[in-house]
Protein backbone atom coordinates (compact mmCIF):
# COMPACT_ATOMS: atom_id res chain seq x y z
CA UNK A 1 0.00 0.00 0.00
CA UNK A 2 2.84 2.37 0.81
CA UNK A 3 4.50 1.59 -2.51
CA UNK A 4 1.30 2.26 -4.47
CA UNK A 5 0.66 5.47 -2.51
CA UNK A 6 4.15 6.80 -3.26
CA UNK A 7 3.93 5.87 -6.96
CA UNK A 8 0.55 7.59 -7.21
CA UNK A 9 1.60 10.74 -5.32
CA UNK A 10 4.91 11.16 -7.16
CA UNK A 11 3.28 10.12 -10.48
CA UNK A 12 6.38 8.06 -11.14
CA UNK A 13 7.03 4.33 -10.82
CA UNK A 14 10.79 4.89 -10.50
CA UNK A 15 10.37 7.55 -7.78
CA UNK A 16 7.91 5.38 -5.85
CA UNK A 17 10.32 2.46 -6.09
CA UNK A 18 13.19 4.62 -4.86
CA UNK A 19 11.20 5.85 -1.87
CA UNK A 20 10.48 2.24 -0.89
CA UNK A 21 13.97 0.90 -1.66
CA UNK A 22 12.87 -1.58 -4.31
CA UNK A 23 13.82 -1.87 -7.96
CA UNK A 24 11.72 -0.23 -10.66
CA UNK A 25 10.98 -3.61 -12.21
CA UNK A 26 9.74 -4.94 -8.85
CA UNK A 27 7.47 -1.90 -8.48
CA UNK A 28 6.10 -2.35 -12.01
CA UNK A 29 5.47 -6.03 -11.34
CA UNK A 30 3.62 -5.17 -8.14
CA UNK A 31 1.35 -2.77 -10.06
CA UNK A 32 0.59 -5.45 -12.65
CA UNK A 33 -0.24 -7.97 -9.93
CA UNK A 34 -2.59 -5.50 -8.28
CA UNK A 35 -4.37 -4.81 -11.56
CA UNK A 36 -4.70 -8.52 -12.32
CA UNK A 37 -6.10 -9.12 -8.85
CA UNK A 38 -8.61 -6.28 -9.10
CA UNK A 39 -9.44 -6.97 -12.73
CA UNK A 40 -9.10 -3.29 -13.68
CA UNK A 41 -6.38 -0.79 -14.61
CA UNK A 42 -5.18 1.45 -11.76
CA UNK A 43 -2.64 3.45 -13.77
CA UNK A 44 -3.07 5.24 -17.11
CA UNK A 45 0.28 4.51 -18.76
CA UNK A 46 -0.46 6.47 -21.94
CA UNK A 47 0.60 9.78 -20.37
CA UNK A 48 3.81 11.11 -18.84
CA UNK A 49 3.86 11.64 -15.96
CA UNK A 50 1.51 8.75 -15.24
CA UNK A 51 -2.05 9.36 -14.07
CA UNK A 52 -4.44 7.36 -11.95
CA UNK A 53 -7.60 5.89 -13.40
CA UNK A 54 -10.80 6.36 -11.35
CA UNK A 55 -10.19 2.89 -9.88
CA UNK A 56 -6.61 3.89 -9.06
CA UNK A 57 -7.79 7.06 -7.31
CA UNK A 58 -10.23 5.02 -5.22
CA UNK A 59 -7.49 2.56 -4.27
CA UNK A 60 -5.13 5.43 -3.40
CA UNK A 61 -7.68 6.84 -0.93
CA UNK A 62 -8.11 3.37 0.56
CA UNK A 63 -4.32 2.98 0.95
CA UNK A 64 -4.01 6.39 2.59
CA UNK A 65 -6.74 5.61 5.09
CA UNK A 66 -5.34 2.18 6.00
CA UNK A 67 -1.79 3.53 6.38
CA UNK A 68 -3.06 6.42 8.49
CA UNK A 69 -5.00 4.07 10.74
CA UNK A 70 -1.99 1.76 11.00
CA UNK A 71 0.22 4.67 12.06
CA UNK A 72 -2.32 5.79 14.67
CA UNK A 73 -2.58 2.23 16.03
CA UNK A 74 1.21 1.95 16.33
CA UNK A 75 1.32 5.31 18.10
CA UNK A 76 -1.28 4.13 20.62
CA UNK A 77 0.70 0.93 21.20
CA UNK A 78 3.87 2.93 21.82
CA UNK A 79 2.00 5.05 24.36
CA UNK A 80 0.76 1.95 26.16
CA UNK A 81 4.27 0.46 26.16
CA UNK A 82 5.86 3.83 27.02
CA UNK A 83 8.16 3.11 24.07
CA UNK A 84 10.11 5.43 21.79
CA UNK A 85 10.56 2.73 19.16
CA UNK A 86 9.52 3.37 15.60
CA UNK A 87 10.60 5.54 12.69
CA UNK A 88 10.94 9.32 12.67
CA UNK A 89 10.80 10.65 9.11
CA UNK A 90 12.21 14.14 8.68
CA UNK A 91 12.20 16.24 5.51
CA UNK A 92 14.58 19.21 5.65
CA UNK A 93 15.76 21.96 3.35
CA UNK A 94 19.41 21.63 2.29
CA UNK A 95 20.45 24.93 3.85
CA UNK A 96 19.54 23.99 7.41
CA UNK A 97 23.19 23.06 7.81
CA UNK A 98 24.42 19.50 7.45
CA UNK A 99 26.87 19.77 10.34
CA UNK A 100 24.14 20.96 12.69
CA UNK A 101 21.72 18.26 11.56
CA UNK A 102 24.44 15.63 11.87
CA UNK A 103 24.95 16.61 15.50
CA UNK A 104 21.21 16.44 16.17
CA UNK A 105 20.94 13.06 14.42
CA UNK A 106 23.88 11.67 16.39
CA UNK A 107 22.50 12.85 19.72
CA UNK A 108 19.02 11.50 18.94
CA UNK A 109 20.36 8.08 18.04
CA UNK A 110 22.47 8.08 21.19
CA UNK A 111 19.50 8.90 23.44
CA UNK A 112 16.87 6.77 21.70
CA UNK A 113 18.56 3.62 20.48
CA UNK A 114 15.25 1.86 19.74
CA UNK A 115 14.10 4.63 17.35
CA UNK A 116 14.99 4.94 13.68
CA UNK A 117 15.68 8.42 12.31
CA UNK A 118 15.43 9.02 8.56
CA UNK A 119 16.36 12.49 7.26
CA UNK A 120 15.83 13.48 3.62
CA UNK A 121 17.07 16.79 2.18
CA UNK A 122 14.77 18.46 -0.37
CA UNK A 123 13.86 21.76 -1.98
CA UNK A 124 11.42 23.80 0.17
CA UNK A 125 8.29 22.98 -1.85
CA UNK A 126 9.20 19.28 -1.74
CA UNK A 127 9.46 19.43 2.06
CA UNK A 128 5.88 20.74 2.23
CA UNK A 129 4.76 18.02 -0.20
CA UNK A 130 6.45 15.27 1.81
CA UNK A 131 4.75 16.32 5.05
CA UNK A 132 1.38 16.94 3.43
CA UNK A 133 1.47 13.59 1.63
CA UNK A 134 2.47 11.79 4.86
CA UNK A 135 5.89 10.75 3.59
CA UNK A 136 7.46 12.73 6.45
CA UNK A 137 6.37 13.28 10.05
CA UNK A 138 8.27 16.55 10.45
CA UNK A 139 9.52 19.19 8.04
CA UNK A 140 12.23 21.80 8.63
CA UNK A 141 11.95 24.87 6.40
CA UNK A 142 12.89 28.53 6.27
CA UNK A 143 10.16 31.17 6.36
CA UNK A 144 7.62 28.54 7.53
CA UNK A 145 4.03 28.89 6.38
CA UNK A 146 0.95 27.23 7.87
CA UNK A 147 -2.15 26.29 5.91
CA UNK A 148 -5.31 24.22 6.34
CA UNK A 149 -3.33 20.98 6.28
CA UNK A 150 -0.12 21.97 8.07
CA UNK A 151 0.90 23.76 11.24
CA UNK A 152 4.10 25.80 11.46
CA UNK A 153 6.12 26.56 14.58
CA UNK A 154 9.20 28.79 14.93
CA UNK A 155 12.43 26.92 15.60
CA UNK A 156 15.52 29.09 15.19
CA UNK A 157 16.59 32.50 13.90
CA UNK A 158 19.77 32.79 11.87
CA UNK A 159 21.66 36.01 11.20
CA UNK A 160 22.44 36.56 7.53
CA UNK A 161 25.91 37.80 6.56
CA UNK A 162 27.72 39.03 3.49
CA UNK A 163 30.10 36.32 2.26
CA UNK A 164 32.92 37.10 -0.16
CA UNK A 165 36.25 35.74 -1.43
CA UNK A 166 39.31 36.75 0.65
CA UNK A 167 40.55 38.91 -2.24
CA UNK A 168 37.41 41.07 -2.35
CA UNK A 169 37.80 44.81 -1.50
CA UNK A 170 35.26 44.45 1.33
CA UNK A 171 36.95 41.36 2.83
CA UNK A 172 38.55 43.36 5.65
CA UNK A 173 35.24 44.96 6.66
CA UNK A 174 33.54 43.79 9.84
CA UNK A 175 30.24 45.48 8.99
CA UNK A 176 28.79 46.38 5.58
CA UNK A 177 25.79 48.49 4.59
CA UNK A 178 23.72 47.51 1.55
CA UNK A 179 24.81 50.73 -0.19
CA UNK A 180 28.31 49.28 -0.55
CA UNK A 181 26.85 46.39 -2.55
CA UNK A 182 25.28 48.59 -5.21
CA UNK A 183 26.45 47.30 -8.60
CA UNK A 184 28.41 44.40 -7.08
CA UNK A 185 28.62 41.01 -8.79
CA UNK A 186 26.25 38.84 -6.78
CA UNK A 187 25.71 35.07 -6.51
CA UNK A 188 22.09 34.48 -5.52
CA UNK A 189 19.47 31.84 -4.91
CA UNK A 190 16.93 30.74 -7.51
CA UNK A 191 14.16 33.31 -7.79
CA UNK A 192 11.39 30.94 -6.66
CA UNK A 193 12.96 30.31 -3.24
CA UNK A 194 11.71 32.24 -0.17
CA UNK A 195 15.25 33.21 0.86
CA UNK A 196 15.84 34.85 -2.55
CA UNK A 197 12.66 36.90 -2.23
CA UNK A 198 13.66 38.06 1.26
CA UNK A 199 17.16 39.08 0.13
CA UNK A 200 15.75 40.91 -2.91
CA UNK A 201 13.33 42.78 -0.63
CA UNK A 202 16.14 43.68 1.79
CA UNK A 203 18.39 45.05 -0.95
CA UNK A 204 15.58 47.03 -2.58
CA UNK A 205 14.40 48.55 0.70
CA UNK A 206 17.96 49.66 1.42
CA UNK A 207 18.64 51.16 -1.99
CA UNK A 208 21.05 48.57 -3.38
CA UNK A 209 20.90 47.05 -6.86
CA UNK A 210 23.31 44.16 -7.41
CA UNK A 211 24.49 42.50 -10.61
CA UNK A 212 23.28 38.90 -10.47
CA UNK A 213 25.93 36.77 -12.18
CA UNK A 214 24.85 33.30 -11.06
CA UNK A 215 22.01 31.70 -9.12
CA UNK A 216 21.55 28.28 -7.56
CA UNK A 217 18.98 26.32 -5.57
CA UNK A 218 21.40 25.29 -2.81
CA UNK A 219 23.95 26.88 -0.52
CA UNK A 220 26.81 24.54 -1.35
CA UNK A 221 26.96 25.76 -4.94
CA UNK A 222 26.68 29.39 -3.80
CA UNK A 223 29.57 28.95 -1.35
CA UNK A 224 31.74 27.34 -4.03
CA UNK A 225 31.00 30.12 -6.53
CA UNK A 226 31.89 32.80 -3.97
CA UNK A 227 35.10 31.00 -2.98
CA UNK A 228 36.07 30.92 -6.67
CA UNK A 229 35.68 34.70 -6.86
CA UNK A 230 32.54 34.88 -8.99
CA UNK A 231 30.91 37.41 -6.67
CA UNK A 232 29.57 38.08 -3.19
CA UNK A 233 26.42 36.67 -1.62
CA UNK A 234 24.18 36.90 1.42
CA UNK A 235 23.76 33.66 3.34
CA UNK A 236 22.94 32.42 6.87
CA UNK A 237 26.06 32.73 9.05
CA UNK A 238 26.02 29.17 10.49
CA UNK A 239 26.37 27.55 7.06
CA UNK A 240 29.69 29.29 6.24
CA UNK A 241 31.48 28.97 9.59
CA UNK A 242 33.54 26.03 8.33
CA UNK A 243 34.61 27.83 5.14
CA UNK A 244 35.61 30.92 7.16
CA UNK A 245 37.78 28.79 9.47
CA UNK A 246 39.44 27.20 6.43
CA UNK A 247 40.17 30.64 4.92
CA UNK A 248 38.10 30.00 1.80
CA UNK A 249 35.76 32.99 2.33
CA UNK A 250 35.35 36.05 4.54
CA UNK A 251 32.15 37.35 6.11
CA UNK A 252 30.88 40.71 7.31
CA UNK A 253 27.81 41.59 9.31
CA UNK A 254 25.01 43.42 7.55
CA UNK A 255 23.76 46.78 8.78
CA UNK A 256 20.81 46.84 9.13
CA UNK A 257 20.68 43.18 10.03
CA UNK A 258 18.77 40.53 8.12
CA UNK A 259 17.38 37.44 9.86
CA UNK A 260 16.32 34.13 8.34
CA UNK A 261 13.65 32.30 10.40
CA UNK A 262 13.66 28.51 10.46
CA UNK A 263 10.56 26.59 11.46
CA UNK A 264 9.05 23.16 11.94
CA UNK A 265 5.98 21.99 10.05
CA UNK A 266 3.77 18.93 10.57
CA UNK A 267 0.26 17.82 9.68
CA UNK A 268 -2.60 19.30 11.65
CA UNK A 269 -4.16 16.99 14.23
CA UNK A 270 -1.64 14.24 13.44
CA UNK A 271 -1.14 11.66 16.18
CA UNK A 272 2.58 11.76 16.85
CA UNK A 273 4.47 8.78 18.19
CA UNK A 274 6.62 9.12 21.28
CA UNK A 275 9.68 8.93 19.02
CA UNK A 276 8.49 11.87 16.88
CA UNK A 277 7.67 13.91 19.99
CA UNK A 278 11.10 13.10 21.42
CA UNK A 279 12.75 14.34 18.21
CA UNK A 280 10.74 17.58 18.30
CA UNK A 281 11.73 18.12 21.93
CA UNK A 282 15.39 17.66 20.96
CA UNK A 283 15.04 20.22 18.16
CA UNK A 284 13.69 22.75 20.62
CA UNK A 285 16.48 21.96 23.09
CA UNK A 286 19.05 22.55 20.37
CA UNK A 287 17.46 25.92 19.56
CA UNK A 288 17.64 26.93 23.22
Amino acid sequence: MRLFRDIAQSRSVSRGAQLNQVSQSAASQHLQELERGFGIDLIDRSTRPIRLTPAGQAYLEFCREVLRRKSEFETELDELKLSTSGEVRVASIYSVGLSKMNRIEGEFRKRYRDAQLKVEYLRPEKVYDAVRQERADVGIVSYPLANRELTASPWRKEKMVLVMPPSHPLAASRRVTPAKLDGADFVGFDEDLPIRKDIDRYLKENGAEVHLVMHFDNLQMIKEAVALGRGVSIVPHPVVEKEVQEGKVEVAELSPSLIRPLGIIHRRNAKMSRAVRAFLEMLMEEAG
